[in-house]
């Protein structure tokens, strides 16, 4: 009995913290957070699980970092699509409400000392963990509407929308560019050697070189 309980324990350590849209906010809150978006099925989401659950057992009694997994195909699928999960494993970290992509490695080493390096966040409500900088924008922000603040969402994500658009387009462009000097080129080379008879032109010389070393 004892070693079943025993067993049970390491397991449910192991496992550790599975958000739902249901336990977001409280398990988060007042929480730096480094989140694991994963899919069952994703050979990448298992190869990085060992290093991942060690991390997530390291982390479990602090009261500052939070480091938990979300089950995009199971009950973390809305939190997934709210924070625009397009590929898994995403890895994100940071204010809950706020949220930044990691873009470390993700063997233990780098997972390791990327969390050791976490901070605590900003509390807008408290100004705990705030900085004078960080408090002085908050007293400004507070003073505003909420259809002003509203507006300013909007405009950022409008203004980070159209960032990632204009990449978008201009990769595209470049890829375009690409093939059309790549057609470009091998157009001509076919031109060049049209024009020379380049591989005659070998011929002749190694039959005529042949002939004067026989000489």
């Amino acid at each position: 009995m004892l070693r079943t309980t025993v067993i049970l324990a390491a397991a449910t350590s192991v496992m550790g913290i599975d958000l739902t849209p249901d336990t977001w906010d409280v398990e988060t809150a007042g929480k730096t957070v480094f989140v694991k978006f994963f899919a069952p099925w994703c050979g990448h989401c298992k190869a990085m699980k060992p290093a991942w659950d060690t991390l997530m057992s390291e982390y479990e009694d602090s009261s500052s970092v939070l480091i938990a997994d979300v089950d995009c195909i199971g009950s973390g699928k809305a939190l997934c699509d709210k924070v625009g999960v397009k590929g898994f494993p995403t890895v994100k970290f940071g204010d809950p409400s706020n949220l930044e992509d990691y873009k470390g490695g993700r063997d233990a080493d780098s997972l390791k000392k990327f969390a050791s390096e976490l901070k605590p966040s900003c509390n807008a409500d408290t100004l705990d963990n705030c900085s004078d900088e960080q408090k002085s924008v908050i007293e400004t922000l507070k003073s505003q509407t909420v259809e002003d603040l509203k507006a300013t969402v909007t405009e950022e994500a409008d203004e980070r929308k159209a960032a990632e658009t204009l990449f978008e387009t201009t990769v595209k462009k470049l890829q375009a560019d690409y093939q059309g000097f790549v057609s470009q080129k091998e157009t001509s080379l076919q031109e060049i050697k049209d024009k020379y008879n380049i591989g005659l032109v070998n011929s002749v010389l190694n039959a005529k070189n042949s002939n004067k070393d026989e000489l």
